[in-house]
């Protein structure tokens, strides 16, 4: 990868962050065919937008990220999340009420789901709300507080959605699978609002793409037994998904055209 631009390459340096949660200055010397005082620039820049905590030897993830967080995960995998989304809205029928997290594979359901009669959709995505606010879709947006990183609302909503009623389905975004612990996220603040969501909801499904199966996370928000399908990628080896489908858990691997991806 020599030779790309300084945007691209902090680009690329974000999208490592996301998939692997830390780099090192070496590896991406490396990678890119740049000096040690080059990456070091870059990483300070983007610790400076809150993107990255610089540590010795490389950074690893901020919790505190910028809105470039966000955007800059939409443009990765978009072909497999399109792919994914298509494959998901199917199940949503027209007077449904759903709910949808603040993931990015979720906004690409939102996308999806413009379309949809006396659709009711609660999310604490702020960027799913604003696509479906114009498309006659009904918003819900629980309270809470802004959570940059990911355009989100967290924090805990208590009952305010499992008070009002039952909704027909959930899809959320994870930050990792285990069969022991189920759908898991990374922050605190997203599990918080995703428990309180998927609570709320008669069936629940997993929406990701094949690069997080295996990836590291450390809170459950749907412990296996809720989980009704999961969602991914034709890439997404059968044998890593084996145990839930033995646990009754329904397996979408969702074929993807890579012709026109977009680059991250």
């Amino acid at each position: 990868m020599a030779g790309i631009a300084e945007h691209e390459r902090q680009q690329e340096v974000l999208r490592l962050l996301d998939v692997d949660g830390r780099v090192s200055v070496t590896d991406l010397v490396r990678r890119f065919g740049v000096t040690a005082v080059t990456i070091r620039k870059d990483l300070e820049v983007l610790e400076r937008r809150h993107l990255l905590a610089r540590v010795r030897g490389g950074a690893v993830t901020a919790d505190g990220a910028d809105e470039g967080a966000f955007e800059m995960r939409l443009r990765h995998g978009t072909a497999a999340k399109a792919a994914i989304a298509r494959a998901a809205a199917a199940l949503v029928p027209d007077g449904a009420a759903i709910a949808l997290d603040c993931s990015t594979t979720c906004y690409h359901l939102a996308h999806e789901l413009r379309g949809r009669r006396s659709l009711i959709v609660v999310t604490n995505g702020l960027r799913a709300a604003e696509l479906l606010s114009d498309s006659g879709v009904t918003v819900v947006l629980p309270g809470g507080t802004l959570r940059r990183s990911s355009w989100s609302v967290v924090g805990d909503i208590g009952d305010v959605v499992v008070s009002r009623g039952r909704l027909t389905m959930g899809f959320f975004g994870i930050r990792g699978l285990s069969r022991e612990h189920g759908l898991m996220e990374l922050s605190v603040e997203e599990t918080t609002v995703k428990r309180r969501l998927a609570a709320a909801c008669v069936d629940v499904y997993g929406l990701f793409d094949s690069s997080k199966i295996g990836r590291f996370a450390l809170h459950s928000f749907v412990p296996a037994q809720r989980i009704t399908g999961l969602f991914t990628d034709d890439a997404a080896e059968p044998d890593a998904l084996g145990g839930f489908a033995e646990q009754g858990v329904k397996i979408h691997r969702v074929p993807v055209d890579h012709t026109h991806e977009t680059s991250a």
